[in-house]
């Protein structure tokens, strides 16, 4: 089965081609990604508006480009999977539009992915692992952990009650005026500083629960930057080598306890699956290495090229929805929030952000 997959949910305008086969297996065609980075760079983080308007103006090309890498027709798709939330509504109006347009012009099932499952399942087609696995999202606008029992079976075991991972990185970036995207700025500074010089808080740590808090951390920085005065670029490497390493050790502790309520309701995990464009983070993975290896399980992450958001995914999440006949009407809507565990609660300050991961 051929599925067109298409990612227009924020600053990334992005189509595929996978291929998924009868026994599950997965083969990705083509992945054209295109970046918005330097339409939003001055403004420090993402317009809705100019997102909208680029993705209008690239999405027909890219849709070329990986159909024409593919080598395949509009005849030989067995379906269109569109990301249509959750996201920036213009972007995701955009691309499920399109998908439909394509899909009633040539008379292919239409699958409107839950962008959020489309990051669950990557690693379905990276690395073929079974059900029920334990998977930590990590991405701009959202941090949780999720027990993932099946196609469109999803438990939430614990969120941020504030702050999401990415966006967390994103301001600390901008407070000690890195330039954007924010999080990769953290991360390249961090490498050359000390991170036993600032005493920073780790939020959470030995609660019961999974859940997870950045904001407290995230003012303990800005109240140690306000303290230096004058800062230095050795000062802001230290600072972010700081608040890294604080985002590490509070990042170990709440999968600890995420992976002892998997145990607890379903059985030993298949593997810590890291997903979204945090895992990119390359101290972030290290860290999370280590927390598979103390639970007794493998950590299994997609390339960093898959982490962040592309039309792989999608075409992916898409193809496993379709080999279990679920498809979608016309009257898909987009939707700007769209919660992965259909059962949970919003948390504060829920939605998807551009946080440079």
């Amino acid at each position: 089965m051929l599925v067109l997959g298409i990612e227009t949910t924020c600053d990334e305008t992005a189509a595929a081609v996978v291929e998924r086969t009868p026994d599950g297996s997965g083969r990705i065609l083509s992945n054209i990604v295109r970046s918005q980075i330097e339409e939003h760079a001055r403004f420090g983080g993402v317009v809705p508006e100019i997102a909208a308007r680029a993705h209008v103006d690239l999405l027909d090309g890219i849709i070329e480009r990986a159909m024409q890498e593919a080598g395949v027709g509009f005849a030989q798709l067995g379906g269109v999977a569109a990301a249509a939330g959750p996201g920036l509504i213009g972007g995701v109006i955009v691309g499920l539009t399109t998908a439909k347009a394509i899909a009633m012009v040539h008379d292919t099932p239409l699958v409107a992915v839950n962008h959020l499952e489309a990051h669950a399942l990557t690693p379905r087609l990276t690395d073929g692992i079974e059900f029920p696995y334990c998977l930590f999202l990590a991405s701009g606008g959202h941090t949780q952990i999720v027990a993932v029992t099946g196609v469109g079976q999803y438990v939430r075991l614990g969120t941020t009650v504030d702050d999401a991972i990415g966006e967390a990185f994103d301001k600390v970036a901008k407070m000690l005026g890195l330039p954007y995207p924010g999080g990769p700025q953290v991360e390249r500074a961090a490498a050359s500083g000390d991170a036993t010089r600032f005493a920073l808080p780790r939020p959470m740590q030995g609660r019961p629960d999974a859940n997870f808090s950045l904001s407290g951390l995230k003012t303990a920085v800005r109240t140690e930057a306000s303290r230096l005065g004058e800062i230095t670029p050795q000062d802001i490497s230290d600072l972010c080598a700081s608040f890294q390493a604080a985002v590490l050790d509070s990042t170990a502790d709440r999968l600890s306890v995420g992976l002892r309520l998997f145990r607890e309701k379903f059985g030993a995990p298949r593997a810590l699956v890291a997903a979204g464009g945090v895992a990119a983070n390359q101290a972030i993975r290290g860290a999370l290495d280590e927390v598979a290896r103390q639970a007794g399980t493998q950590l299994i992450m997609p390339p960093p090229a898959l982490c962040t958001d592309n039309g792989a995914m999608i075409a992916w999440a898409g193809a496993e929805r379709l080999a279990l006949g679920l498809t979608d009407t016309m009257e898909a809507q987009p939707r700007a929030r769209w919660l992965l565990d259909a059962n949970a609660t919003a948390p504060a300050g829920y939605g998807k952000t551009r946080a440079g991961y």
